[in-house]
């Protein structure tokens, strides 16, 4: 029973009788209603009196405690004798923590053990107001599972998240392109804290932006079964750098990383160079579609400098120009373990690719070299040809010059070195001699 806060306690002392008659409710204390005349039985009838004088024993009683119960509540809402204008019923705020003390035990109740999290999922689902996946659901006991393109979404990705706490099947996941954003990024980065299954993910362009980064730079700091992640097209710039390269730094773990596609210039390679020095783990790391120049090339080369655990490197369509090619040529003049580089469309001149190829004169290591669409012409492949001719040691496997046009001579070159590497394959464009035929033959 709710009452006003601003009554009386004689008002909060209900009469049990509804009667107007003054006698029958004396200072607010309840009173027995009048017994009915003994004229109503037979006079006679002992019968009748007996119970009678039952009936009014029991009322007595029953009143007498419930007057008892309603003294013991008054005295209860007031203190050191004081009458006071309380109100001693649940308040609104009461209700709102039995209603939570409700959604508690609606959470925390026990169920069944769930390796595969659908329980989990569409509980959580339900809560966040998202439809569940049946793309997810049906793949949710596979080693693999790929949600490219599904349109998860901040909520829809938090759900997926809750239900990969504990999922054990799942080692493989590919969540790009979600649109989850910095919230879902946060909530993928959170399950990767708890989950120890999963070794390989991709949040490609879902733009987790700052706030993804500095989340799952927080989840590589105690990750430590994750192999392969790909943060292509998150919108990371030098901000996010300062928040990753810790990370680089401790996680020793992690031997993919993709981070194309974003917006890392000068700055944050300055950032990301002497991390790179301190990784101990990573094999593979991707940098290509940044806006690396020469100056953050530089800076780069030189954490290079320091790694000895990287075997594949990706700066393409970054603009190093001749100052990062001649710094990446310094270092592979002592780098033995780096094997895959690709520095493809970055501006190399003619003079940038003659620097490098010196490095190719005795490093040893070097299986794969990309070089295409610089504009370093017929000429800065031959250089870069002509340094392997004295390195019988040089590990050399492929040479990638597409659309770049070589002339005779880079043709009579590869002929004669092909001796000393016969499993060397070289790819161009066309032959300068041709070209200039055809342009004749227009005339």
């Amino acid at each position: 029973m709710v009452m006003d806060k601003n009554v009386t306690n004689e008002s909060i002392l209900p009469s049990v009788s509804e009667d107007d008659d003054e006698g029958h409710n004396l200072g607010g204390i309840a009173r027995c209603p009048p017994s009915r005349p003994r004229s109503q039985y037979s006079r006679g009838s002992v019968d009748g009196q007996r119970v009678q004088r039952a009936r009014i024993s029991h009322q007595d009683e029953a009143d007498a405690d419930e007057e008892e119960e309603v003294i013991r509540h008054t005295v209860s809402c007031t203190g050191d004798g004081e009458q006071k204008n309380v109100q001693c019923v649940s308040t609104d705020e009461d209700e709102d923590d039995d209603t939570d003390l409700e959604l508690d035990g609606f959470y925390n109740k026990k169920q069944p053990y769930d390796p595969t999290g659908e329980s989990h999922y569409k509980e959580a689902c339900e809560m966040l107001g998202v439809t569940p996946m049946s793309c997810f659901l049906r793949n949710i006991n596979q080693s693999e599972v790929n949600m490219m393109h599904c349109g998860l979404g901040p909520q829809g990705t938090k759900a997926l998240a809750v239900s990969l706490v504990t999922n054990t099947s799942i080692l493989k996941l590919n969540l790009r392109d979600n649109w989850m954003e910095g919230m879902g990024g946060s909530a993928v980065a959170d399950m990767l804290k708890e989950n120890c299954y999963i070794t390989e993910i991709d949040l490609s362009e879902n733009s987790v932006g700052e706030q993804g980064a500095r989340a799952l730079s927080g989840m590589l700091l105690k990750n430590s079964t994750l192999m392969s992640l790909k943060l292509s097209g998150n919108h990371l710039d030098e901000r996010s750098a300062r928040h990753l390269a810790p990370a680089l730094v401790s996680n020793q773990k992690l031997q993919h990383l993709d981070l194309s596609h974003n917006q890392f210039g000068d700055a944050a390679a300055e950032i990301l160079g002497p991390a790179i020095a301190e990784n101990t783990g990573i094999k593979s790391l991707n940098l290509a579609w940044n806006s690396i120049r020469g100056k953050g090339a530089i800076a780069f080369a030189k954490g290079l400098e320091g790694n000895i655990f990287l075997r594949t490197l990706d700066l393409s369509y970054n603009g190093l120009g001749k100052e990062g090619a001649v710094a990446l040529g310094e270092v592979l003049k002592c780098n033995n373990t780096l094997e895959d580089l690709n520095i493809s469309n970055n501006r190399i001149p003619l003079e940038g690719a003659i620097n490098f190829a010196l490095s190719l004169k005795v490093n040893t290591t070097l299986r794969i070299l990309k070089m295409s669409r610089n504009p370093m012409q017929s000429a800065g492949c031959f250089a870069i040809l002509k340094s392997m001719h004295p390195n019988p040691n040089s590990a050399m496997e492929f040479l990638d010059f597409t659309d770049i046009c070589v002339d005779q001579e880079f043709e009579d070159l590869f002929a004669s070195i092909k001796e000393t590497f016969p499993n060397l394959q070289v790819k161009h464009g066309r032959k300068l001699n041709t070209v200039v035929k055809k342009a004749e033959l227009k005339k």
